[in-house]
């Protein structure tokens, strides 16, 4: 069952209205869709904050918007503050739930690998991977156990098992993670005086004194 966001919608769309809305807790939001006409409206932004935190980003909202019909759709995106991160705008988008969409789904790697046991380091070049399903099959995250991989191996997106609820839109050839060898430190060489081979000799002037 979607979350329910409760929502008004606007039609006074002056810059001063909308200052006024966000002083109020409120964030300036439009709903488009496929085929389908934008409605600008406004939600609680603490409401909706605590949503997507509880359900996830690709999460099926229900916007009851005042005065009409529930409106199934996803939060597209959404714009903040950079100084205050208050939130400023949201998009959402209007879904049919046996159409499938594209999205982005975060990487969880779980465990720790055989390499990294030996003084290796598991290196994470991805971190996203682009997705499509219909709006109630999307996962909300992917994740790869690590456990058995030995330094000097890696996991690609080829590599993950395919599963009927939705199709991995990323190259196959793609790394995901690599376990790099254990990193060597360099030490300087030493010279027979035991100092590094690289110092520069001292210079003695016709004094007799150091420079």
């Amino acid at each position: 069952m979607a979350a329910t966001i409760q929502a008004k919608e606007r039609s006074d769309l002056r810059r001063s209205v909308t200052k006024q809305i966000r002083e109020e807790g409120q964030v300036p939001a439009v709903v488009y869709g496929k085929g389908k006409e934008a409605t600008t409206i406004s939600v609680d932004s603490m409401d909706l904050i605590k949503k997507v935190r509880e359900e996830g980003r690709n999460a099926v909202f229900s916007l009851e918007v005042e005065g009409g019909k529930a409106i199934s759709a996803m939060l597209y995106d959404y714009q903040t503050d950079r100084i205050k991160d208050d939130l400023l705008h949201a998009d959402f988008y209007e879904v049919d739930m046996s159409t499938e969409v594209d999205v982005e789904v975060n990487i969880n790697i779980e465990g720790e690998s055989l390499g990294e046991k030996e003084g290796g380091l598991l290196q994470q070049t991805l971190h996203t991977l682009h997705v499509r399903a219909t709006p109630n099959k999307i996962p909300e995250e992917i994740v790869i156990q690590s456990e058995e991989l030995n330094i000097g191996d890696s996991v690609t997106v080829g590599d993950l098992k395919a599963d009927k609820d939705y199709e991995i839109l990323d190259e196959d050839d793609t790394t995901i993670i690599t376990v790099l060898p254990p990193q060597k430190e360099e030490v300087p060489e030493v010279g027979e005086e035991g100092g590094s081979k690289d110092a520069e000799p001292e210079v003695i002037n016709d004094k007799g004194e150091e420079e």
